[in-house]
């Protein structure tokens, strides 16, 4: 059973777009509008569009659009029910009751639940459980009762189904514990045991207090050493930092990134609230994007070993992109934040961090290793390296301070340095246009996945986008449209869905509004509807490139050579020889 209409209208009222988008991305006003950098994808130029007047959202970079209900979805990866739920929450309402269920958000409230009741069970193994080694090594690394508390910190015993007898005794099933990936399946898929055994584990939890998933850490040397739930229902390992619940409160727009689960909780519990971890991967585009939501600058404080170091270089690029400042911590006398703090404390720690230097003193930096700088040799191959990095800094004037720096530094001509940059430049660019030039070459032409008609009816699929816009601008038009085209007049079935959608919509006395659709289509498809509204209001068609359209819909209709074999009578068969003769 569909929303009611009237409660879609109240939800929209109590959480208008520019607010609820405005506490995922920082919202500039252009005109009656707004622009952000896209969260959905990495950006240097504002192309996201934030429209009041329509309550919608639409990204000129990737196609991302919809009304607030889509970017909901989208931003906190969740169903349709599951987004207006908390849309709903948000705005102080109820949703009715007996609407849009579906079993996909019943399992994912399952699972949840399952997941609050095993972070419970493993909580209690640590602290009154019979096997004391979790409790004994979270207090050797030097955590606090506080700190275990907060973290929600647990034991998973040795036992292969321990928690299923628990979790079983409080009526979940087997199959709802495989879905939450806290029992897993053997690669002979004859057994079935609890996913996490003798290791101490970290609940994961998201920004609105929802155990996700867990990670574990082994007690001795087996392998491997750490273990993640693997992506489900409700959790994306990309998606998730670890503790940002916490390190969302901060009120410095400042983020710490440390690289495990213990060196965060360490550094939170030294008095640094604002500190993140990835989730036993690298860090991801759509981590670095979420960073951007609650940092305007991130300091990398990995470990020092070779593994951190390479770390460090991938998530200086990706946060670059994102559009976020970068600084690096330089730590000596100690492997990890962890170790550092407990050799030296956290006002050192804290002296580190306000020494942290900027990403580009560290890409220099890292220019010099490996070379004699004393010899001739040495230091070519030094300027070498710093012209490379210094021509992938895009803005002129910050390009210009350190190319001052590195001329005064070394005593060379500053207008040979600039000179050597602007080539390097010009060839990166010449480079980039090449890469760009063969990708496109490379590509089906016009290949469109969710109009795969494009290819070979261009002129057709562009009528169909113009009549839907065109409706959607003046839906006074409508009755018109529909007097002379039928839905199978449309050749494309996705363009021929929204039609129909349009039309059920607006007999029902409703106005236009792409709510009247995010029930119904996807993410990407609501990002294609989203593109056709914005460009109504830039072109607008009129009666007389309405009726071109139409026609030139009912043209390839009627026309026996577009027609199905099967569907071919004799006089069309005939009529298509002469043609060809």
């Amino acid at each position: 059973m569909p929303l009611p209409e009237e409660f879609l209208y109240q939800l929209k009222l109590a959480n208008p777009i520019d607010s609820v988008i405005g506490s995922y991305a920082s919202l500039k006003r252009s005109g009656h509008d707004h622009v952000a950098l896209c969260p959905f994808h990495s950006e240097k130029t504002p192309s996201f569009h934030v429209y009041t007047d329509t309550q919608s959202f639409y990204c000129f970079g990737c196609g991302a659009g919809g009304d607030v209900i889509t970017f909901i979805k989208r931003i906190e990866n969740l169903s349709y029910i599951e987004a207006v739920r908390l849309l709903a929450q948000r705005g102080g309402l109820e949703v009715p009751e007996n609407s849009a269920d579906n079993s996909a958000a019943e399992l994912k409230k399952r699972i949840y639940a399952i997941n609050r009741e095993t972070a419970n069970y493993y909580f209690r193994q640590l602290v009154s459980g019979t096997d004391k080694r979790g409790l004994q090594y979270f207090v050797s690394r030097g955590l606090k009762p506080e700190t275990i508390k907060k973290y929600g910190l647990g034991f998973a015993p040795p036992s292969w189904d321990g928690l299923r007898n628990h979790l079983l005794s409080l009526g979940y099933t087997d199959k709802e514990m495989i879905a939450a990936g806290v029992r897993s399946i053997s690669r002979n898929e004859k057994n079935v045991y609890d996913t996490f055994r003798n290791r101490v584990i970290f609940p994961i939890i998201d920004l609105r207090g929802n155990v996700i998933a867990f990670g574990g850490r082994v007690l001795d040397d087996s392998v491997p050493k750490y273990l993640n739930t693997s992506d489900t229902a409700v959790f994306k390992k990309s998606r998730n930092l670890f503790s940002l619940n916490f390190a969302k409160n901060s009120p410095v727009k400042k983020l710490i990134l440390a690289e495990g689960y213990m060196d965060v909780i360490s550094i939170n519990q030294a008095g640094f609230e604002n500190v993140v971890a990835t989730l036993g991967t690298a860090l991801t585009p759509e981590q670095a994007r979420i960073m951007k939501t609650y940092a305007d600058e991130v300091i990398i404080s990995y470990d020092s070993d070779g593994a951190g170091q390479k770390a460090t270089q991938k998530a200086i690029n990706l946060l670059g992109d994102a559009g976020i400042t970068t600084k690096i911590i330089k730590m000596e006398g100690a492997k990890d934040p962890d170790e550092y703090i407990k050799k030296f404390g956290a006002q050192r720690y804290k002296m580190l961090l306000d020494n942290s230097d900027g990403a580009i003193n560290f890409e220099l930096e890292k220019c010099k290793n490996g070379l004699d700088l004393d010899t001739e040799t040495g230091r070519v191959d030094f300027l070498k390296r710093t012209v490379r990095v210094l021509s992938q800094i895009s803005n002129a004037l910050e390009r210009d301070v350190y190319i001052s720096k590195i001329a005064k530094e070394n005593d060379i001509n500053i207008d040979v340095l600039r000179a050597q940059i602007n080539s390097e430049i010009r060839k990166s660019h010449n480079v980039e246009k090449k890469k760009e030039w063969q990708a496109i070459r490379s590509k089906p032409f016009y290949s469109d996945s969710l109009v795969p008609e494009r290819s070979s009816a261009l002129r057709e699929v562009k009528a169909e986008e113009s009549i839907l816009a065109c409706i959607f601008r003046n839906p006074d038009f409508t009755e018109k449209v529909t007097a002379k085209l039928s839905p199978d007049c449309f050749i494309t079935e996705f363009y021929r869905r929204v039609f129909v959608r349009y039309c059920e919509k607006i007999a029902e006395n409703q106005s236009f509004s792409l709510s009247m659709f995010s029930d119904a289509f996807t993410d990407e498809e609501m990002g294609r509807i989203a593109g056709i509204e914005v460009k109504s209001k830039e072109v607008a068609v009129d009666e007389k490139g309405l009726d071109d359209c139409i026609k030139i819909l009912l043209d390839y209709k009627n026309n026996p050579l577009n027609k199905d074999n099967s569907q071919l009578s004799d006089d069309d068969l005939l009529n298509i020889v002469k043609s060809k003769r």
